[in-house]
């Protein structure tokens, strides 16, 4: 036997050892061996996958790790999409929603329900084709995600590869699982006193930490990061399970990690004292939760209830109450955001609360203090409920002192004395001065945000040099940035490199679809959903300035607030002037789609997309039928007009043909779009 078959055999072997010890280990909680056995197993197989190159698979344990750094998260847009739950936050609420239920179904139906702990963490898609982990993408906003794949691999408590006789067995070529990645309370403590005592800066909370580790450019650093994840959904074009219960059981058969802690109930009142058993656990939880999520059992139940808006009528989330602590309120500080909004920010003596280190809060408005009667020095109740940022909601009454002090309206803005401005209509004050420093900084960091441009590199503290320093007073001056790389060289921290990093991604910039550029542009009120929707109705930026607001009004979801505000941005002279040297600048002020011609055989025409296409991917298919005036949905139902379905179509398959729904193989698909072009 030659060394080369030896050496397959034996990483053959050590590979499978591995995948059952990270099983034992990171989703059983059983481990079999010690670490220092677990340790001398990798380097076996380090070593014989060093010496024969060649035996190296993408799923091996030592791949999990890449050695590559990107600032590429591609856009993904998910097969089916990742919804949002509406909340419930108390009991009549969930009897509502089990009326309603109830009235779909018909009274005689008395559906099961599963009860899920709702863990405070971060949502990921991960798809697997033939057993092997191919995309884990981020939920972004529902529809469009990004790809993380190489910082998800990391993760010791995700298979790469699954049981290839458990993936057959159930006909799983192509599936995909969501769970929740999270970090437990103790770790995120660790993490946080080590940093302490090196006199860094504090991560704010275990969420906020989970995401940012899964979006860092280096995955050695990931990897680093004691993440771990709970899957509590599977979905397939196979047909065969039958409830939410048997697909987590079917998770945990394929090696994925699900959290024991899911009781079916069988009526509504059943699922009421399993939520009062949760909440009465939740202190004792090694990982932050935020509730319980309700799901009717049976699938098919689940496909006659369907969805209303983005949220399904089969679930819902009950929100517990919010966790409180109190502390001693040292300060209050104003704060100037981008729309010039003067904000009242309470400067706590430091405490913990759900999970997090707490010294700042948020007090809303002036008629908040004023009807709470918050005085500084005041013992102040702290709450953080289903809400990211914490909040103060009373003081301790038995507990004020003589000397506290009342908070005194500001006459002017606290950051550049102008003039301060109060609505009648509204609580809020404004800063009158559209140069005020802290609006500026605020507007640009918003356009240059994730979201909005995506300009790498173009940060808080980077902005605020160069505001403080005159050579950014618009987000128009950014993409003037070129023309003074020269000074730029010279400031300190910066350099050659870092310049030319920042400026590639400024020009990259210019390429961000006009929705993207709507959004960044401030308007207020205008969301990066209304922006995408204005975006996809007017089509251009000249046309959108140019509507009234009768027009703006025909926009699906956009009501009067937008529809104002968009005609009071637009009617600004100084608006209007950005955006010219933008358009000059290069970004995209037409919505690319806006050029692509309707076609009889797919404008106004609702398509389902099934199967594996071998000449186009999903995404690509779909774009190409939206191009043409067409609708993509991932349900076939009586407003179906043309399934197109490749190899392997399912259950989708079999609905059209009971409908009657026109069916189009991959090859008339792509037929079609030959003769249209």
């Amino acid at each position: 036997m030659s060394d080369e078959i030896q050496a397959s055999l034996r990483i053959k072997e050590l590979k499978e050892l591995i995948r059952f010890h990270d099983r034992q280990y990171y989703i059983l909680n059983t481990p079999q061996i010690t670490d220092f056995d677990y340790d001398h197993l990798m380097k076996e197989l380090e070593a014989l996958e060093a010496g024969f190159p060649s035996l190296v698979t993408p799923d091996s344990p030592t791949q999990r790790v890449g050695q590559d750094l990107t600032k590429d998260f591609p856009a993904y847009k998910h097969r089916f999409p990742m919804l949002s739950l509406a909340n419930t936050y108390n009991i009549e609420e969930l009897y509502d929603f089990d009326r309603r239920v109830r009235e779909i179904l018909g009274e005689s139906t008395l559906p099961e329900y599963v009860v899920e702990y709702k863990i405070d963490g971060v949502s990921i898609s991960l798809t697997y084709k033939n057993g092997f982990l191919t995309i884990a993408a981020t939920r972004g906003d529902g529809e469009m995600g990004e790809v993380v794949t190489a910082n998800i691999k990391t993760i010791r408590s995700i298979p790469l590869v699954l049981d290839k006789a458990i993936v057959e067995k159930y006909g799983l070529a192509e599936f995909e699982v969501r769970g929740e990645i999270f970090m437990e309370i103790a770790e995120f403590r660790k993490i946080n006193e080590e940093r302490a005592s090196r006199m860094e800066k504090l991560f704010a909370n275990p969420r906020n930490f989970a995401s940012g580790s899964i979006k860092l450019q280096d995955p050695k650093i990931t990897a680093t990061r004691p993440l771990t994840i709970f899957t509590y959904y599977l979905l397939s074009e196979q047909p065969g399970l039958r409830s939410q219960s048997e697909s987590l059981a079917l998770l945990a058969e394929l090696g994925f990690k699900v959290n024991p802690l899911y009781k079916v109930c069988s009526s509504i009142s059943e699922v009421i004292t399993v939520l009062q058993e949760f909440e009465e656990m939740r202190d004792t939880l090694p990982y932050e939760i935020d509730g319980a999520v309700i799901k009717v059992n049976n699938f098919q139940h689940q496909r006659q209830l369907g969805f209303i808006a983005k949220s399904p009528r089969w679930a819902t989330a009950y929100k517990f109450k919010a966790k409180q602590a109190q502390t001693t309120l040292n300060a209050i500080t104003w704060q100037v955001g981008r729309t010039g909004a003067i904000t009242p920010v309470a400067e706590l003596e430091p405490v913990i609360l759900a999970g997090s280190q707490i010294s700042r809060a948020t007090l809303h408005n002036m008629d908040e203090i004023r009807r709470k009667d918050i005085r500084v020095g005041d013992t102040v109740i702290l709450e953080k409920g289903g809400d990211v940022i914490p909040k103060v909601v009373d003081f301790v009454k038995e507990l004020r002192q003589a000397g506290s002090i009342e908070v005194p309206v500001p006459e002017t803005c606290p950051v550049c004395s102008g003039i301060v401005y109060r609505s009648l209509e509204e609580a809020a004050m404004y800063c009158q001065n559209s140069e005020c420093p802290a609006q500026v900084k605020g507007r640009i960091e918003h356009f240059a945000s994730r979201a909005a441009m995506d300009i790498e590199g173009l940060g808080e503290a980077l902005v605020e040099q160069f505001v403080e320093r005159g050579v950014v007073v618009t987000y128009a001056d950014i993409y003037d940035l070129h023309l003074h790389k020269e000074e730029l060289i010279t400031w300190e921290r910066f350099g050659a490199k870092s310049i030319d990093n920042l400026l590639r991604a400024i020009e990259e910039s210019k390429q961000r679809p006009f929705y993207r550029v709507l959004f960044g542009l401030g308007i207020r009120y205008v969301g990066i959903g209304a922006a995408r929707k204005l975006a996809a109705h007017f089509k251009s930026i000249d046309t959108l300035m140019n509507a009234s607001t009768e027009e703006l009004l025909q926009v699906h979801e956009i009501g009067e607030s937008i529809s104002n505000s968009v005609r009071a941005f637009f009617s600004n002279d100084h608006n209007i002037h950005l955006i010219g040297r933008l358009k000059d600048q290069g970004l995209q002020f037409v919505d690319m789609q806006a050029g692509a011609s309707a076609n009889p055989e797919f404008s106004g025409k609702t398509f389902v997309l099934t199967g594996t296409l071998q000449r186009f991917s999903r995404d690509e298919a779909g774009e190409k039928i939206r191009q043409l005036g067409g609708k993509v949905t991932s349900s076939v139902s009586k407003k179906t007009d043309v399934v197109i379905a490749g190899e392997s179509a399912g259950s989708k398959l079999d609905k059209a043909r009971e409908l009657g729904i026109a069916i189009w193989d991959e090859e008339s698909f792509e037929t079609r779009l030959k003769e249209i072009e």
